[in-house]
């Protein structure tokens, strides 16, 4: 579980103003997934305490029934993944472009080198 610190439900409960039964019913669900104790005892991190939030935001602010939270939870998951997959590609160009420019100037006299207001991306499915 790591150096995470982790609330019982009748905290997050009382932290959140949700009965205990609502969030025993979020997890059945899958809108929320906390961790369990040896003992089966659930735990939340401050991660599920802030996707609580949003939860409880979506349901009793905006009202969003459950199937729409869901959907919501689901397209800002992808979004989340999407946004890593980006992180990393910047990463691989920025370090492709570090080894491009250090290559010694007879490599570059016999590979010109791509103008560089054009970058291809070869995106392979997964």
């Amino acid at each position: 579980m790591g150096n995470k610190p982790l609330y019982a439900i009748s905290i997050v409960a009382e932290m959140l103003q949700l009965h205990p039964q609502t969030l025993r019913q979020y997890e059945k669900l899958g809108l929320v997934t906390p961790s369990r104790t040896l003992g089966n005892t659930r735990v939340y991190s401050d991660e599920d305490i802030d996707r609580l939030r949003f939860i409880n935001t979506l349901s009793k602010e905006m009202g969003v029934n459950t199937a729409g939270i869901e959907i919501i939870l689901n397209m800002r998951d992808q979004i989340d993944g999407l946004q890593e997959q980006v992180d990393a590609l910047k990463k691989y160009i920025k370090t492709r472009m570090n080894e491009h420019h250090k290559t010694t100037d007879t490599e570059k006299a016999v590979v010109p080198s791509p103008p560089r207001n054009i970058i291809k991306v070869k995106i392979e499915k997964e």
